[in-house]
């Protein structure tokens, strides 16, 4: 089921989001509906904050929309090792029309737990290590328009309220 995007300035996306102690069937359905939800959007990466749920976990997948040849789904997300410095230009589900330039590690290590709970990392550089960094941030309450300076956030900020 395609879930609604939450999208800048809800309140859901500025708060840091809770580990996640289970891995339930409720657990295993918000997944399904976030893979569902990026695909749909022409997504590669989802957080679950942008669906309203205050959780740690992302699914992303480098290849898609389009191709979907590498989902990944990531419980509790942590980066633990980091390395280099790239800019990127990103745009963001939740922050429609907004492009931002941000200063990204070139290269991460990502640990945390797949959907049946088992241990993961992954090791990531490139497009896959912006994805993650980016997917992380959410569970940190921060969003592309957290990166923008003082007047262009005021600016985001009024065509946003009139959107809602």
């Amino acid at each position: 089921m395609k879930l609604d995007i939450v999208t800048w300035p809800d309140e859901v996306l500025a708060a840091k989001a809770k580990t996640i102690e289970a891995v339930t069937p409720e657990l295993d359905e918000l997944i399904e509906n976030m893979i569902e939800t990026m695909y749909e959007a022409d997504g590669v990466g989802l957080a679950a904050p942008q669906v309203g749920q205050s959780i740690r976990l992302i699914v992303v997948d480098q290849t898609g929309p389009k191709i979907r040849g590498d989902l990944r789904v990531i419980l509790n997300p942590e980066i633990v090792e980091s390395e280099g410095e790239v800019d990127s230009e990103e745009g963001c589900l939740s922050c429609p029309e907004l492009n931002v330039k941000v200063k990204r590690k070139e290269r991460v290590k990502v640990t945390g737990m797949d959907r049946e709970g088992n241990d993961i990392e992954i090791d990531a550089d490139g497009f896959l290590a912006i994805v993650l960094q980016h997917e992380i941030d959410h569970l940190e309450g921060m969003t592309l328009a957290d990166r923008v300076g003082r007047l262009k956030k005021a600016m985001y900020r009024k065509k946003a309220m009139k959107w809602k």
